[in-house]
């Protein structure tokens, strides 16, 4: 179903791709709290600080690529999951036109909970 992470980026009008660091942050959390981890324990195991594992889950903070590669590795999921949902654009296509910001967000947390769900469905067949 997801296309490879080239499919995924969406770029502005100046070719720079949009990032939804809160997203990402959503889905390291996800995965690192289904491992029953703390922040701390995470943050031992890629060998950086717990404030900054805080940080990038809040989305104020951005990882470097080997950061997310070693979260994506300690955390047994790939680098295309943990960004995949992180571009402005889903799997099923861009974000309509026309939403303000709230309805974006809102938009974007339906879609991500329905992909999520979808994947831990594919598991049960």
């Amino acid at each position: 179903m997801a296309g490879d992470l080239g499919t995924l980026l969406k770029r502005n009008y100046n070719g720079v791709v949009d990032m939804d660091y809160i997203d990402l942050g959503r889905r390291i959390r996800k995965q690192r709290t289904l491992h029953g981890w703390t922040q701390e324990a995470l943050a031992e195991r890629v060998n950086v600080s717990t404030s900054f594992v805080g940080h990038v889950e809040r989305g104020t903070r951005k990882a470097s690529l080997e950061t997310l590669v070693s979260m994506a590795n300690v955390l047994d999921v790939s680098l295309d999951y943990l960004l995949s949902g992180s571009m402005n654009n889903s799997v099923i296509g861009p974000m309509p036109r026309g939403l303000n910001s709230q309805q974006r967000s809102a938009l974007k947390e339906i879609l991500s909970t329905i992909q999520d769900n979808l994947s831990e469905w594919e598991k049960d067949d």
